[in-house]
């Protein structure tokens, strides 16, 4: 019915309560683009179930396409939509009512999450005022108008998991800003009949992109999100992968992007593969001369503290793969990669690997091989390269 200019593209305001990021301008423009009129003069609800139908799949793509620069390939993608199509989210509802943990009120169904909440928060050792002064709520499972909660899916996708995928621990990654419904969901764990204590909770801090010592907005296309893509289009993705592991998941990051770019010893991913490219010219070196690592060689040359630091520091590896593991904290492992290049330099400058002592020769050729070694390791474990020449 309107009289619209060619070339001009049109659109309607966004809700007031809804999600205004630009994304959702690229999608619909698109589908206009691909179907012009075709839905005008549909239903609203045809219409949106033919937006959604074109949408998610190419935002999950564009997910998956991304992740995939930054070298994360996921085995599964598990769609949320699943849990209401085979059912789990209405035997949430079944399994939690006939533990008579389940109420109506107002038309909705609400599940008794103060009480449930109270016991898990004993279970950790809370006090009685501790939990009082929580002032817990309850609920709501299914709302008014018969639709399910996102806790009510939230607790159906961890019961596909430990009860029906048969998963021992699970692992969830949360921003900070959620650290009030973790024991939430341990406790609708131990509700349903499952532990609780077997899902841990990873609760991330937001990240600050800093240019020149100031704060930096750099979304060219996504309105107030600064995503991955954006981020990659400056930074090395070595660069990127090594500074969000260089803090514990609980503390704030502040990424530097000037740093992140730079190619010298204040970059600490350029510091590491930088040790590793050095030992590897070395070895280069040594081998044009025709001198190559022995395997019978005597190690109680080693009595330089160049030499016992970078032994001790190598033994630590082991160590330290587990003491990250335990904390669920990659920064262990970014931290020992720096101290490793660190005591490597140190060696380098203080001892020479190339003298007339066979004996010392050789066992400095067997410990700059076994630094290589651990170096390379660490960084592949990052999925980070790892340079021979740089």
């Amino acid at each position: 019915e309107d009289e619209r200019e060619p070339g001009v593209e049109y659109y309607c305001d966004f809700p007031a309560d809804g999600y205004h990021g630009e994304d959702i301008k690229v999608r619909a423009k698109e589908f206009a683009d691909m179907n012009g009129d075709k839905y005008l003069e549909t239903s609203s609800e045809e219409r949106k179930q033919a937006l959604v139908n074109y949408a998610l799949p190419a935002n999950v793509d564009g997910l998956e396409r991304d992740l995939h620069k930054y070298r994360i390939d996921y085995d599964v993608w598990f769609r949320e939509s699943s849990l209401y199509k085979n059912g789990t989210v209405d035997k949430i509802v079944k399994i939690l009512t006939e533990k008579g943990l389940t109420y109506e009120k107002d038309g909705a169904l609400w599940y008794k999450n103060a009480e449930v909440l109270t016991e898990r928060l004993k279970k950790e050792g809370k006090t009685d005022k501790q939990i009082e002064d929580l002032e817990l709520k309850d609920d709501v499972l299914i709302r008014a108008n018969g639709n399910p909660t996102y806790f009510a899916g939230d607790i159906a996708y961890h019961y596909n998991k430990f009860a029906e995928r048969g998963f021992n621990k699970v692992i969830n990654v949360w921003g900070a800003d959620h650290h009030g419904h973790v024991a939430r969901l341990k406790g609708a764990m131990d509700a349903i009949g499952e532990d609780g204590d077997k899902l841990d909770v990873v609760l991330m801090q937001l990240v600050e992109l800093m240019r020149n010592g100031k704060p930096e907005r750099m979304s060219k296309r996504t309105g107030k999100a600064i995503t991955l893509t954006d981020l990659l289009e400056e930074v090395p993705i070595d660069a990127a992968r090594f500074f969000f592991n260089m803090r514990e998941p609980n503390t704030h990051l502040i990424f530097d992007l000037d740093l992140a770019v730079e190619q010298s010893s204040q970059n600490p991913v350029y510091y590491v593969q930088y040790a590793h490219a050095r030992i590897c010219s070395i070895l280069r070196a040594m081998a044009e001369e025709g001198i190559t690592p022995k395997e019978d060689i005597s190690l109680y040359n080693y009595t330089e503290p160049e030499e016992l630091a970078l032994v001790t520091e190598i033994a630590q590896f082991p160590g330290e793969i587990i003491e990250s593991v335990k904390a669920y904290d990659p920064a262990k492992i970014t931290k020992y990669a720096i101290d490793i290049a660190t005591m490597f330099h140190k060696f380098y400058n203080a001892c020479r690997c190339r003298v007339e002592d066979e004996n010392i020769m050789y066992a400095r050729l067997a410990l700059i091989l076994a630094a290589k070694t651990t170096i390379k390791n660490v960084l592949t474990m990052l999925k980070i390269e790892v340079p021979e020449s740089m």
